[in-house]
């Protein structure tokens, strides 16, 4: 017997009201500054080069340009 009702299962990517990667440019944004904040005031420890090696892949992967940050 076919319900009538619509497959909400398979719409669950249509009933999002936000989109998946929201607040993940943000966030890569926000680490990117408060990492360049650290190595001034920390000097660069190999910690910090390479946690900025992984932000910058990030923001590469955004497209998000590192001179206007």
């Amino acid at each position: 017997m076919p319900s009538n009702k619509r497959p909400r299962r398979l719409n669950y990517a249509v009933n999002k009201k936000w989109p998946k990667t929201g607040w993940k440019v943000g966030n890569a944004v926000a680490h990117y500054t408060k990492l360049q904040e650290r190595i001034k005031f920390e000097w660069e420890t190999k910690w910090l080069l390479n946690a900025v090696k992984i932000v910058t892949v990030k923001l590469n992967k955004y497209q998000i340009n590192l001179n206007k940050i």
